[in-house]
């Protein structure tokens, strides 16, 4: 297994797609989507685009759906719900798809879709995640963090780099002999500085500052739980993610 980590979509080969491609949007996309199969969602379908999201989500019975949108860390006026992983309690989730658009994970996710197998990752599903990888055992793994609008984003490398620690503590390997690219040492050593204080990382990236001007203290310290959730959001047709446990 070969792991490749590319810090935002726009990064990713464009010639080539990976056995396995992992989408990452700690803040706070993936973990969204994570808390919302695990209370019992049927289904995420992921759009970039807000009006197409309208558009198919009206098949639906208003019983059976729930319109998330996102802008700028801001919930979209007129949708049910923005993009806080708080929000997805059982009580308003089960048994209901969230049709979901955000402003940078939906598109990571678009991105990688023709990959053999598609997840979503975040810190609360870590171990979900290492488990699926070390069971398949994908020839190339490629780890797509979301950035902010296509910068990098401090939160998504550690994520990355929590995963690839997690495989090299279950498996013989060592850093260079699963790193695909120098991104993944990156990533590693991010991880391995702040993995005791994954909070305290969250206040120095530039979304969570954000997101922390919009009054979200407590999404950040329900983002930065690891291994919180048994749940691998993962994608059963394009833009569709369902739980693979």
């Amino acid at each position: 297994m070969k792991l490749f980590v590319y810090h935002t979509p726009e990064l990713t080969p464009t010639d080539k797609v990976p056995e396995c491609a992992i989408a990452v949007d700690v803040l706070r996309a993936t973990t969204t989507m994570a808390t919302v199969l695990a209370a019992g969602g049927e289904a995420v379908q992921v759009f970039s685009d807000l009006d197409q999201l309208m558009q198919v989500s009206e098949s639906w019975p208003p019983e059976k759906r729930l319109r998330a949108g996102e802008r700028g860390g801001a919930k979209v006026p007129g949708f049910d719900i923005g993009n806080s992983p708080l929000d997805c309690t059982p009580e308003i989730v089960r048994g209901r798809r969230l049709f979901i658009s955000t402003t940078n994970g939906t598109r990571t996710l678009q991105r990688v879709q023709r990959a053999q197998a598609v997840l979503a990752a975040a810190f609360i599903n870590r171990s979900a995640v290492v488990k699926y990888l070390l069971q398949i055992q994908p020839e190339t793994v490629w780890i797509v963090g979301s950035g902010w609008e296509g910068s990098f984003s401090l939160e998504d490398t550690a994520c990355a780099g929590a995963i690839a620690c997690g495989i090299l503590q279950q498996t013989q390997s060592s850093p260079d002999e699963l790193a695909g690219n120098d991104e993944v040492i990156n990533a590693i050593a991010l991880y391995s500085q702040w993995k005791d204080n994954l909070l305290g990382l969250f206040h120095h990236a530039s979304h969570g500052k954000r997101l922390l001007r919009l009054n979200c203290h407590e999404d950040l310290k329900y983002c930065s739980q690891a291994d919180i959730l048994d749940v691998l959001p993962i994608q059963k047709e394009p833009g569709v993610l369902k739980n693979y446990y």
